[in-house]
């Protein structure tokens, strides 16, 4: 994946010299692949179909004039033409075609085919006619004459574009709300959509996951795939009634994109400080004891004990998983799915991985007194036990398991490490800019205005990459308690709580607010971003 990456970033930096020269034999003005601007008004008065053709972008328009940047500003008459197609005289600039053809795919191409199909969709209904669209491309849906199937294979093809971990489809009372989940936030997908149409849409995602379209009171849940640019994309579709009518989620699960990254996941990859992952690497290394992951959901817990376990992973060792369910699947390790109507749960998949002679385990998550127990015995009985559980911070893990009727001493004996870890989205670095915080920010953020006086804060203005969002991509911010002796000592005396924080700080051990507010310093975040996910202290 390394050489693919590098062999793409080298041909494009050979595009952009290529096209630098052009410019400038010709005395035009050069535009870099990361200074592209677009005016969405003047995008959107020229059919797009001609800008993919034609192989330009509409930068601005001054009077009369249209100023575009194009690959090759010597082709005359394929300018002519798009004057002609233009209606009027156009200022040329020059881009490397690679970015012009980026810059159309992410910036509106999916975007535009999605209005198109909404619009059409106001207009008329016709009934859906059962088809699944097996192979999803911007020409099938432009070719498709259903607009009920028009809007919901753009829906997904722009969602998959930018990103998107989840679709969200909401009832209201007179309108239909689809949203798109980009990096754990929801932003609206297009304009409402009128509430009649609501039915036909629900209707159409139930054909797809073959799911009842006559059963409206009950919960539904489905699957289906979809081929997008030659790999398979999986679908989970939860369907739920709510007061106005039925809801609906998609949850995207780009297997094959995801498995090119996890064939290269290690812990740096994640975000983690150096001081972490050396203590994380000491921990995931003993023969035997349990590691703990905690954190709310959606918060990469899963994707850290991945990361794990392809650390450690040789051929001298038997790792085996059991989850719920399997989303990636990690080569030379025995994954195991919960299937809980055949009768398959945690506690009694684990069991029966002891039996399998492991040396290594790892457990989704720790949903109930029985799969705590065996997992403890298992940390105690020779096994490296990973496992996730939901809790607010590394001290509350600990009152979990005891609500789970654990023994105390046996758990504590157990434990080698706990990590809580959040993630926050980190700002684009294409259009990140330094910025001046107010003071009243900065207090609410819990800092001291004069003590941040000379500290450069930064934040990003939206651009084509990030959507206009001003972030791209997140990180995961931690902390790590290390079970010494002295902390130990503290939990089965059962002090409390504050004072076993106070003696892991005397230890060294940094909190989450500690490693976000290092992220924001390091210009990788922003404080408002990390005052949603971490209290303020």
């Amino acid at each position: 994946m390394e050489e693919t990456v590098f062999a793409e970033s080298t041909e494009r930096a050979s595009d952009e010299k290529r096209a630098a020269e052009l410019a400038s034999r010709h005395d035009l003005e050069f535009v870099a692949h990361d200074r592209f601007t677009v005016d969405n008004d003047l995008f959107r008065s020229i059919p797009f179909d001609v800008m993919l053709r034609y192989g330009f972008i509409p930068e601005s328009r001054e009077d009369d004039r249209i100023t575009i940047v194009v690959a090759d500003p010597t082709d005359v008459t394929r300018i002519d033409e798009i004057e002609l197609l233009l209606g009027g005289p156009i200022d040329l600039k020059v881009g490397a075609g690679s970015a012009i053809e980026d810059v159309l795919q992410k910036s509106e191409s999916a975007q535009r085919v999605l209005d198109d199909a909404t619009e059409d969709f106001r207009l008329q209904l016709v009934q859906d006619d059962g088809d699944s669209g097996e192979v999803l491309s911007i020409d099938r849906i432009s070719a498709d004459t259903s607009p009920i199937i028009k809007l919901i294979d753009s829906t997904v093809l722009n969602a998959i574009q930018r990103r998107a971990s989840d679709i969200h489809i909401e009832t209201r009372d007179s309108e239909v709300v689809i949203k798109y989940r980009i990096d754990g936030v929801l932003y609206q997908a297009m304009e409402p959509i009128d509430k009649r149409h609501h039915q036909t849409i629900i209707s159409r995602i139930k054909v797809m996951s073959e799911l009842d379209i006559a059963e409206k009171r009950v919960p539904q849940d489905g699957r289906f795939k979809l081929r997008f640019q030659g790999r398979t994309i999986d679908f989970r579709v939860s369907i739920m009634p709510s007061v106005h009518g039925e809801d609906c989620v998609i949850r995207i699960l780009d297997k094959e994109s995801i498995n090119k990254e996890f064939k290269n996941l290690r812990l740096p990859i994640l975000g983690f400080d150096e001081g972490t992952i050396r203590k994380l690497r000491k921990f995931i290394r003993e023969p035997y004891g349990m590691v703990l992951v905690t954190g709310p959901t959606g918060s990469g817990k899963t994707t850290t004990l991945y990361a794990c376990l392809s650390e450690i992973q040789s051929t001298e060792d038997k790792i085996v998983t059991i989850e719920d369910p399997v989303e990636y699947q990690l080569t030379g390790i025995t994954q195991i799915p919960v299937n809980d109507k055949k009768g398959l749960t945690f506690s009694r998949g684990l069991r029966s991985i002891l039996r399998h002679d492991p040396d290594k385990i790892m457990v989704g998550e720790i949903r109930d007194e029985e799969t705590a127990q065996i997992a403890v015995q298992s940390a105690l009985t020779g096994h490296l036990v990973f496992t996730t559980v939901h809790a607010n911070n590394v001290i509350d893990v600990l009152g979990r398991f005891l609500n789970m009727q654990v023994d105390l001493y046996n758990f504590v004996s157990a434990l080698n490490c706990i990590l809580a870890q959040r993630l926050v989205r980190k700002i684009c670095a294409h259009c990140k800019a330094p910025v001046k915080v107010s003071d009243q920010l900065l207090e609410e953020s819990g800092i001291d205005p004069a003590s941040v006086a000379d500290r450069v804060f930064h934040e990003g203005a939206g651009c084509v990459e990030c959507g206009g969002t001003g972030f791209h991509g997140r990180t995961a911010i931690s902390e790590l308690l290390d079970l010494s002796d002295p902390i130990r000592e503290l939990i089965l005396e059962r002090r409390p709580a504050s004072e076993i924080k106070r003696a892991a700080k005397e230890e060294g051990m940094s909190f989450l607010r500690d490693s976000a507010l290092s992220e924001v310093f390091k210009g990788v975040t922003t404080l408002r971003e990390i005052n949603k996910v971490t209290f303020v202290v």
